[in-house]
């Protein structure tokens, strides 16, 4: 029983997996053509603002921006396909060793982002939809216009003026990786997580209460407050459990807004992650890591909605592929 329930699912991971090249692909030209078509010369960059122009024509031809358009994106294409993403202009770099480099801090800035949002927007939405129309409810409301309304930015310099400079018990900026230990860790993660999570945490919290308000309508659940049962056991184990699809949904695709979000939140903490490395790469015109890193978060989008779309199967039984 147990393999006949397995089959299909590895027959729907396979599609989906396959169904996500021509995906890429299009994310791939997408990304090549507006790089070519906007204005700015990589080339002039590496050689300065003194350089003569044969040296501009020689770094030119050293970077293989001499070719025809249509050449360079299949050189690209073929360096992709053997699991090459290039060499930075810039830094002379691989492009994999930096993604490499800058990956363990927006990956911690993101999953520390989703634990304390998630912590706080479920319990706040279920609590507001049980307590509907109430104080709680408007307060939870205004909570969340708040949360889309903030610019990050400001909020995150808000945070710093207050817990850092005012306060002095949190980091100004920076970032300390795990190695160096957990306590320096996670202060450096609180306030740019606070600023990055306000948004996602208004959003969670709003779709969290109109889930749970959906289900506490149902007679199943009114039948259960009329027998007596606590209401925590009834909002937890009967409500939530069912409202939890469309909770799942936004958990996953929220996951992708953090990464979105994070190229602001670490210009602003000075967090040396993927928003920095996305950022600088742009200023210097570096062709290959604006690709390599797009390509890379692109293929992480994928990967979590495919985690999202098989996390159904676990929350409601009834759903097969």
């Amino acid at each position: 029983m147990q393999v006949q329930w397995l089959y299909p699912m590895q027959s729907y991971i396979i599609k989906r997996i396959l169904g996500a090249i021509p995906v890429m692909f299009v994310v791939v030209v997408f990304v090549f053509s507006l790089l070519r078509l906007a204005p700015g010369d990589p080339a002039v960059v590496v050689a300065g603002d003194y350089a003569k122009p044969e040296d501009i024509i020689r770094i030119r031809q050293k970077l293989g921006l001499d070719k025809p358009i249509h050449e360079q994106f299949v050189i690209w294409m073929g360096q992709i396909l053997r699991g090459d993403l290039g060499t930075s202009i810039f830094t002379g770099l691989p492009v994999a060793q930096l993604i490499k480099q800058r990956l363990e801090p927006t990956l911690s800035l993101c999953i520390f982002t989703l634990i304390i949002s998630t912590g706080l927007a479920i319990p706040l939405g279920i609590l507001a939809a049980w307590k509907a129309g109430t104080w709680i409810d408007r307060g939870t409301m205004v909570f969340s216009v708040l949360g889309f309304s903030l610019p990050v930015f400001w909020l995150g310099f808000l945070l710093m003026y207050f817990f850092s400079i005012q306060l002095s018990i949190l980091p100004v900026q920076g970032y300390a990786r795990l190695s160096e230990g957990f306590i320096p860790f996670i202060k450096h993660l609180i306030l740019p997580s606070l600023a990055l999570g306000m948004i996602y945490t208004a959003l969670l919290a709003r779709m969290t209460r109109a889930s749970m308000l959906e289900v506490l309508k149902e007679d199943y659940i009114r039948t259960a407050f009329a027998k007596g049962v606590k209401p925590g056991l009834v909002l937890m184990r009967h409500a939530f459990k069912n409202a939890s699809l469309p909770v799942a949904t936004i958990i996953g695709t929220g996951f992708a807004l953090l990464l979105g979000g994070a190229v602001v939140t670490e210009s602003v903490f000075a967090i040396p992650g993927l928003g920095r490395l996305t950022v600088d790469a742009i200023l210097h015109r570096d062709y290959p890591v604006i690709q390599g890193v797009i390509l890379f978060t692109s293929s992480i989008y994928v990967f979590i909605n495919l985690l999202v779309d098989l996390s159904y199967v676990f929350l409601d039984p009834r759903i097969r592929y």
